[in-house]
């Protein structure tokens, strides 16, 4: 897990070969006026979610895990609170991993609490079971997806 300033992401852009077209898409839109909905930026090898979100309870925040994608989220307006824990200490699945969608659920409380506000990014892996939404209100934020390997 990577938590930072969306203005330093370029420090990071040489953790994978696909953060490039992320970094390139971040210097040519402005985040706070595009519109809601999916961007493709490289196909299904990379494409960014943009919306509001409501926010949710602690309590009722599942951690999800995604086996094919990285998710770089990026708070655009508002604040927002996420749960975190070691994948490898997940053992309470509430569901299956939908492959199709890339996501798995587990009932496994976090082990972790931080909370993010607008310019602030964090990069989940494979390994991070992550609950995203945490909070009173809404969200408005960005989740790119980034495709670990063809």
């Amino acid at each position: 897990m990577i938590i930072d300033s969306i203005a330093r992401f370029e420090d990071y852009a040489h953790f994978h070969p696909r953060f490039a077209s992320v970094l390139d898409f971040l210097r040519k839109n402005d985040l706070g006026t595009l519109a809601d909905g999916r961007y493709e930026i490289d196909g299904s090898a990379v494409f960014v979610n943009l919306g509001d979100n409501a926010l949710r309870a602690v309590e009722v925040a599942d951690p999800e895990v995604h086996d094919r994608y990285i998710d770089i989220q990026v708070v655009i307006s508002g604040s927002e609170s996420f749960g975190w824990r070691d994948r490898a200490t997940c053992v309470a699945p509430c569901s299956d991993m939908d492959t199709t969608r890339d996501i798995q659920f587990y009932h496994d409380r976090p082990t972790t609490l931080f909370s993010l506000t607008a310019g602030q990014f964090v990069v989940f892996f494979p390994g991070d079971a992550h609950a995203p939404l945490i909070g009173e209100g809404k969200v408005r934020k960005c989740v790119f997806k980034v495709l670990m390997q063809d």
